[in-house]
């Protein structure tokens, strides 16, 4: 839900009519698409981006939970030490996007209620107690989430024109795929749904940019240089 220039060039931003087949949220990249005979704006798929949105036009808003870090207590364990059930465990968010979704343990994933599964049979990996033996499963996972009780918004409607930046900048924005790791320096790409992302998903989609700023359990919005 967020977007923001920290600094940029002297190049303003230009607008273009609006795909009105399209949403999107600020900080996702654009492109130009024909419909019928006109040229309209709207996500890209990465083959040639244009610039980036600053502007809103969906029915529900998507925000990012990155290395969210969760430990379940286990009562009872096998030999060697390993669930002997299922055990259930919430993540912070419900309505989770099953794509998004990447943990660093094998899990099971009930999208709508936000709920994830650990089979019986997996490995205990924590110490929680601290009496030295294993008696939990640590597991940090991100994903992408609806944000509850927000509606959806399109600041295009009055105008009819979506308005896109380009040019070389540095922009903060929580729009990017958070099934991909961001180091510092990564060179960033833009996935088949307007996120930005560190995969490169053909040789032929072109580097838009760097990470100056990886995202973070605190801060889950990405630092982007834009060249």
């Amino acid at each position: 839900m967020s977007f923001k220039i920290i600094h940029s060039s002297n190049t303003l931003p230009f607008s273009y009519p609006v795909d009105i087949s399209a949403q999107f949220q600020g900080g996702m990249i654009a492109q130009l698409h024909l419909y019928g005979n006109n040229i309209v704006c709207g996500i890209s798929d990465g083959t040639a981006p244009l610039g980036v949105i600053d502007d809103i036009r969906t029915t529900a808003f998507y925000a990012p939970a990155i290395d969210e870090t969760h430990v379940v207590a286990v009562v009872g364990a096998g030999s060697p030490l390993r669930t002997l059930i299922d055990n259930t465990e919430l993540l912070t968010n419900p309505n989770v996007q099953v794509n998004s979704f990447v943990c660093d343990i094998p899990v099971y994933l009930r999208e709508r209620n936000g709920a994830i599964i650990i089979p019986a049979g997996t490995e205990l990996n924590w110490d929680q107690d601290g009496d030295g033996v294993y008696d939990s499963v640590k597991l940090v996972c991100s994903y992408i989430y609806q944000v509850p009780g927000v509606p959806g918004d399109d600041s295009t409607m009055g105008s009819g024109r979506v308005t896109v930046w380009y040019g070389k900048m540095i922009f903060e924005t929580d729009q990017f795929e958070s099934s991909q790791r961001y180091p510092l320096n990564a060179p960033l790409f833009c996935n088949e749904n307007g996120y930005l992302t560190t995969r490169q998903v053909t040789a032929t989609v072109p580097c838009l940019g760097m990470v100056v700023g990886p995202p973070s359990s605190r801060n889950a919005s990405l630092q982007v240089q834009y060249f």
